[in-house]
């Protein structure tokens, strides 16, 4: 069994597993340690990763890239909108308000939702990770930004479901950062904390993250971002000055032709990288559009200007995350920099300045989050043993909970869970009611939650209760904020004074009396005192024998959830149905090409060795009847066979086997012949000179056998020598050792009876001493 991590980014993903001596990254079919975060849909199979990136230039509206930018949001949400102008395939909003994915595929006008998208990239990372460790995977536990809703987290997990992943945690990026950071230092204190800011400059976000460090130990203080600056920002900087340029000197206008646009922007990423080394670079674009050459120049010093206004952003998360964590700059005592859109210099300059000392790069840039992954879920996992590390990350935004009567006011801000609280965490609340029972999870700060975010998370409905007329009910409601950031109740408890197993109506009077708060951290006293109530919830006997409750007894109501955008469980099975016929048809069409490929080969290596390797062990007219088969069925792979099954593939292959394999036969039992040829000569001498020893009875048996053997061999050999190589032989090379092993029967048993000693060198011998033994 392996544990995985996945960091699935905006642009690339990466996998690391836990082994034996340490965390290791796995490579893709293609050696890179990087896999693109793209799913192709080409005329009759999708392309994901490595091959999606490299047909993306041919199916430019039919692949799907940035979906991370789209999973578990609004259509109508503004920063949506601003990203699917410049993604090039088609899409609308669909009748939950998320967005759906439109694009032409076998013919057919198909429908996604992102999570469909992102559970096709799950799949496609798993089937790497099984194929490089050549074991299924299933535990795994996946990074998300700090900054995802709780919408966004569910969507997740119901991603890795449909892919046949089980996510034992979503961990924030910067936390499992800083905990690959954290777990190899030896040398924290184990009293006063040190502090860490973790700064994550990604393809198209930037988060930051404060976290206390002491011995065996890391707690989270604080999480602030910015959703929309990343590196691709920076790109589309260069991208919006050079198609200005361009439509200025030569004419052309980008927007206007979606591969020119995507052109383009490659060209300005490769820019991006190369003044992050040199001062100055160019840019030099063949054909880009209407056949024109086109050609650029920039300075660094030019670029920086025109990325002022986002160079200036940056600063904004890194002072909240410091105001989040009530610390100042001197107090920090590293500053860790990683992310894809880290390394350009004038970023690293502006972090010194902000925080008085030079930004370090001690981690991977672009494998850390992965890595911190595969960690935690290594300690997750029962079949790890791991150095004991405790890690706390905290929530980045306060949750409320309300009810039919109002807010139940937990805290400031009529907030349940408040802005930096553990994860996980549990609370209990206390109603008293008389019916059913409704809550609804919001965010109860919107300044916290990403721009554009919808405040509702979930509802849930509690009962119905079952209880006497008028009689006094208190729910207890267990909330719960799990691993993966996600708020959801694990149960609730109905206590009534006079409890009746015979009393079964239900009561639809409602009257909240009283609403009360107890905060629970999940220890072993708790469980203990859960074990205790569950033992005193069993009936009692009276001392007469008769069956009573306890005066105040307790119920487990029923809860249903309601998640506001989210998935269904049959919305879930279908789309895991979905994706189970793409994969299969995705295997058809590979081994359809695979078939397709052998079969072509197989035209080619054979018209090679017909006139060359197999000539003279074939006739004119085989020759010339296999050549024609072989241009016949090149003439069809070309014409009518370019689109055929893998049957049909596999009927045409055969075929020509038929007429090949009895030449082919020919040409390989020739050295087989000769090889068996010798091993029976090489018997007959040995068991000859062992028969001297025997007694002249034994010894005439043995004689009058190999005579036998070799008066055979000698007549075949005869009879062989006078036919052409083109003719099948009189004898094959399997009766030859068919004929040294029937020797080899008659003779052992007649030496073995006398014990005559046997040659330990030779094969006769060593098989004779395993028989006397």
């Amino acid at each position: 069994m392996s544990v995985v991590g996945f960091d699935i980014g905006n642009e690339n993903c990466v996998i690391a597993v836990v082994k034996q001596r340490g965390v290791d990254v796995l490579l893709n079919d293609e050696s890179n340690r990087e896999t693109p975060a793209l799913v192709c849909f080409g005329e009759k199979q999708r392309f994901l990763g490595s091959a999606g990136a490299a047909s993306a230039m041919m199916h430019p509206k039919s692949t799907i890239s940035q979906v991370k930018r789209l999973v578990g949001r609004r259509f109508a949400d503004p920063d949506v909108q601003k990203d699917l102008k410049v993604l090039p395939f088609e899409t609308s909003e669909g009748p939950d308000g998320s967005v759906l994915i439109h694009l032409k595929y076998l013919k057919e006008t198909c429908t996604f939702k992102p999570v469909q998208i992102v559970a096709m990239l799950f799949a496609h990372l798993k089937s790497i990770t099984e194929t490089n460790l050549g074991t299924s995977v299933s535990d795994c536990v996946i990074g998300v930004p700090s900054y995802f809703t709780d919408l966004q987290r569910r969507a997740y997990l119901n991603a890795a479901t449909i892919a046949g992943l089980k996510p034992l945690r979503l961990i924030h990026d910067c936390t499992a950062t800083g905990l690959g950071y954290g777990v190899y230092k030896t040398d924290f204190p184990s009293e006063a904390p040190i502090y860490v800011a973790f700064i994550d400059i990604g393809h198209c976000d930037t988060q930051v993250s404060i976290a206390a460090f002491q011995a065996g130990k890391m707690k989270l203080l604080s999480h602030a971002f910015d959703r929309s600056l990343g590196g691709r920002d920076f790109d589309e900087v260069l991208f919006s000055h050079f198609a200005e340029k361009f439509n200025g000197q030569y004419s052309i206008d980008v927007y206007s032709n979606v591969r020119a646009c995507n052109r383009l922007r490659a060209a300005c990423e490769k820019l991006k990288k190369v003044l992050s080394a040199n001062l100055e670079a160019p840019l030099n674009i063949e054909c880009l559009m209407d056949e024109k050459d086109v050609n650029g120049f920039i300075k660094r010093e030019e670029f920086e200007n025109l990325a002022s206004g986002l160079l200036e952003r940056i600063c904004i998360p890194c002072n909240k995350a410091l105001a989040d964590a009530g610390l100042t700059v001197e107090k920090i005592y590293s500053v860790e920099l990683v992310g894809s859109g880290s390394r350009i210099p004038a970023i690293t300059r502006l972090l010194s300045s902000l925080f008085k000392r030079e930004p370090r790069r001690t981690l991977n840039a672009s494998e850390c989050v992965a890595r911190g992954c595969a960690l935690q879920c290594a300690m997750l996992s029962p079949v790890f043993r791991v150095r004991d590390y405790e890690v706390v990350d905290s929530i980045p935004f306060s949750i409320g909970l309300s009810s039919d009567e109002g807010l139940t006011r937990a805290g400031s801000n009529d907030a349940l869970f408040l802005k930096g609280e553990p994860i996980p965490s549990v609370k209990v609340l206390t109603f008293e009611c008389r019916k059913m029972l409704n809550l609804e999870a919001f965010y109860a700060n919107p300044d916290e939650v990403p721009h554009g975010t919808s405040p509702k998370i979930s509802c849930f409905t509690i009962g119905p209760f079952l209880g006497s007329h008028g009689s006094k009910m208190s729910v207890k409601v267990k909330v719960q904020l799990n691993l993966h950031g996600i708020i959801s109740i694990e149960s609730a408890t109905l206590f009534e004074d006079h409890l009746d197993d015979s009393v079964t109506a239900v009561d639809f009077h409602s009257n909240f009396e009283a609403m009360d708060v107890e905060p629970v951290s999940e220890t072993v006293e708790n469980v203990a005192e859960v074990s205790m109530n569950r033992k005193s919830d069993s009936p009692q006997r009276s001392a007469d024998g008769t069956r009573n409750k306890k005066a105040n007894g307790r119920l487990h109501v029923p809860v249903y959830e309601n998640i506001y955008g989210g998935m269904t469980k049959d919305e879930i099975l279908e789309a895991q149905e979905k994706e189970l016929q793409l994969i299969e048809h995705d295997r058809t069409m590979e081994l359809t090409k695979d078939m397709k490929n052998s079969l072509e080969s197989y035209v080619y290596e054979m018209r090679s060795k017909l006139f060359n390797t197999y000539r003279s062990f074939a006739s004119e007219e085989e020759r010339d009847g296999i050549s024609r088969s072989l241009q016949e069925t090149e003439d069809w792979l070309y014409d009518d066979g370019d689109d055929e099954t893998v049957h049909a593939y596999s009927a045409k292959l055969e075929n020509l086997k038929q007429l090949v394999d009895p030449i082919e036969s020919r040409y390989r039992d020739e050295d087989a012949r000769a090889q068996a040829t010798r091993d029976l000569l090489r018997c007959i001498v040995e068991y000859r000179m062992l028969s001297d020893s025997l007694p002249s009875e034994n010894k005439e048996l043995i004689i009058n056998q190999c005579n036998k053997a070799e008066k055979w061999l000698r007549e075949k050999m005869q009879q062989q020598d006078t036919l052409p190589k083109s003719s099948d032989p009189v004898f094959w090379s399997s009766e030859i050792e068919s004929k040294t092993e029937n020797l080899k029967l008659a003779c052992q048993p007649i030496l073995g009876s006398e014990g005559s000693p046997i040659r330990e060198d030779s094969g006769v011998g060593k098989q004779n001493t395993s028989n006397h033994r």
